[in-house]
């Protein structure tokens, strides 16, 4: 589906890949419907206005709730992205909430060299329904796209522009669903938008590549009290190429007995990638700040500084994918490669 035809105005690509914004009620609930949103969006006069950016709908198949989304999705967008990059002035990929904040990390690495907007947005509610907050966030995102501002990878949602590797989703039914507590928003949108230029990152230089991901072993671990690691010992050391560890504090873990610490020496040893991030929505991780943190130093993981989980298993996915070596994947892990973490 395309808006009306002018060649002196911004294009943008709408990617639909699911989620609630697209999903049409049955009665088995909502679910994502093919051609569905090409018929709601001919509903929404705004973006067919003459002053509005002309706009093409790309479909993916199978559209999907976001819970379902893989690597493979990844993957797709990407290309998606890469193979109409001269043909549009930004893009805006329509997503599920629940892990639209991983797949804006994983396109912020997928996507080297990029200098166009590509904002993630979706809905809370349905466009189909009466109070949906879907049209505003839609209409916005494409008028940001447009103007090329933010040329980066952004989540857009309730008039907040995000990092997208640093975004985070802090509600599951508010319509102020997303935020980025670690870094500052690019753009607040009122009346204007109105960008925050200083946090939004420079123009690259070089072509646009697209660097599609491997299907690596990662796991995501999270440390509480009470936790029995050895439980986990044949998973972390035998079968997990990189292993998110969700710390309390800083980078602070249990003592407990000391089995953790052997395990991650063996994870290590093998050549798994263990980097440490904070259960904290803001803050850093500095091993060795503390004696429950040094000694994870000293077996081998590394910091995730101020990584949300969701960017640091993109960048893991990223890293591994590139088939460079493990020291040189621990030493890019506290290194920004996109915006995603502070040096």
């Amino acid at each position: 589906m395309s808006a009306n035809n002018s060649n002196d105005k911004k294009r943008v690509l709408i990617i639909h890949t699911g989620g609630t914004i697209g999903m049409k009620k049955t009665e088995n609930g909502y679910t994502p419907a093919p051609g569905y949103l090409s018929d709601e969006l001919r509903t929404i006069p705004d973006l067919n206005r003459a002053d509005f950016p002309l706009w093409d709908l790309y479909e993916m198949s199978p559209l999907l709730d976001s819970s379902n989304v893989s690597v493979d999705e990844w993957n797709a967008i990407g290309k998606v992205i890469y193979e109409n990059y001269s043909e549009y002035s930004g893009f805006v990929i329509l997503h599920g909430t629940d892990t639209m904040s991983y797949t804006a990390s994983a396109l912020s690495f997928m996507l080297e060299g990029l200098d166009k907007p590509v904002i993630l947005t979706g809905s809370q509610i349905p466009l189909s329904e009466l109070r949906s907050d879907g049209r505003d966030n839609l209409i916005t995102s494409i008028m940001i796209a447009s103007e090329g501002v933010a040329r980066e990878v952004c989540l857009y949602f309730s008039a907040r522009l995000l990092r997208g590797n640093r975004s985070m989703k802090m509600s599951a039914d508010g319509l102020v669903a997303f935020d980025s507590p670690g870094y500052p928003h690019l753009a607040e949108a009122g009346i204007n938008v109105k960008y925050n230029y200083a946090a939004i990152l420079g123009r690259l230089e070089g072509k646009i590549s697209y660097h599609p991901f491997a299907k690596v072993p990662i796991g995501v671990l999270k440390v509480f009290p009470g936790i029995q690691f050895g439980l986990f010992e044949d998973i972390m050391t035998e079968k997990l190429s990189g292993i998110v560890l969700e710390t309390f504090g800083a980078g602070n873990i249990p003592m407990g007995n000391g089995a953790l610490l052997p395990i991650i020496k063996k994870a290590f040893a093998a050549g798994a990638v263990i980097t440490v991030c904070s259960q904290c929505p803001s803050g850093t991780v500095a091993l060795g700040a503390y004696e429950t943190s040094s000694q994870l130093k000293s077996a081998g993981a590394v910091s995730g500084r101020d990584m949300t989980t969701e960017a640091a298993v993109a960048k893991l996915y990223y890293l591994f994918s590139l088939g460079i070596t493990d020291a040189e994947i621990k030493c890019l892990m506290e290194k920004s490669i996109a915006g995603e973490l502070t040096e």
